[in-house]
């Protein structure tokens, strides 16, 4: 579902140049879940735009479900995520103006869906929001929001979802109920997960961890780190 070779970041100037990722292999597989650890300023959030196409890289390929990222216009990148990537932040990103249930609709209804309000709501019943369907963001709390933004993120049934910090806004007790839930619909859905997390709980649900140390990426070793 997403390979990547070789994938370099760096910043050059006349004098010199900074490594941000160097040198970035893996294969993850349809189904599967990574996280990727690593300490603030250790290129996570980089890597993770890299792999959704949203940055270019300096050198290396990025491939989503077969198709090379560098080889795509940047209106075809943007059909690619539309069509089959989903995204969760640590800042939610919903639409203020709009209610839970209009952010929902909202890939549904760019997708040209034409039930996608029956499809919202039966996503905010599933993620435990459907009395709260017509309050806007600001008359919900954190959990609530990062609820709604999960719903949202499903909505397109996405074959490959990047969540950065999905947790990192919330107080322990709603971080654990996100878990729960991004974790229930990821496997109802069959959906191929990246996951970028300073929290340790949250990496030990994916199947495979990595850590970006030094601009190398690294698989651990989860029997050995038992």
């Amino acid at each position: 579902m997403l390979v990547v070779n070789s994938l370099a970041k760096k910043i050059l100037s006349p004098n010199s140049h900074l490594d941000i990722l160097n040198d970035i292999n893996f294969h993850l597989k349809a189904g599967e879940t990574m996280a990727i650890t690593g300490v603030s300023g250790s290129g996570k959030s980089t890597l993770l735009s890299l792999l959704a196409g949203l940055d270019k890289p300096t050198s290396g390929q990025v491939k989503i479900d077969g198709q090379v990222l560098s080889e795509l216009s940047e209106e075809e990148r943007a059909q690619l995520r539309r069509d089959k990537v989903g995204f969760i932040f640590q800042s939610f990103h919903l639409i203020p103006a709009l209610t839970a249930l209009d952010n929902v609709m909202l890939p549904l209804e760019l997708k040209g869906d034409d039930d996608a309000q029956e499809q919202a709501l039966k996503l905010l019943q599933r993620v435990g929001l459907s009395e709260r369907y017509n309050h806007k963001p600001l008359q919900l709390s954190g959990g609530e929001q990062q609820r709604v933004a999960i719903a949202r993120a499903f909505a397109g049934k996405p074959r490959l979802l990047f969540a950065d910090e999905p947790t990192g806004n919330l107080d322990q007790l709603s971080g654990e109920n996100v878990i729960d839930l991004l974790f229930q619909l990821n496997q109802e859905q069959g959906t191929t997960l990246v996951l970028v997390t300073h929290d340790p709980l949250l990496a030990k649900n994916c199947h495979r961890q990595f850590r970006l140390e030094q601009s190398s990426l690294q698989e651990i070793n989860l029997q050995e780190s038992e």
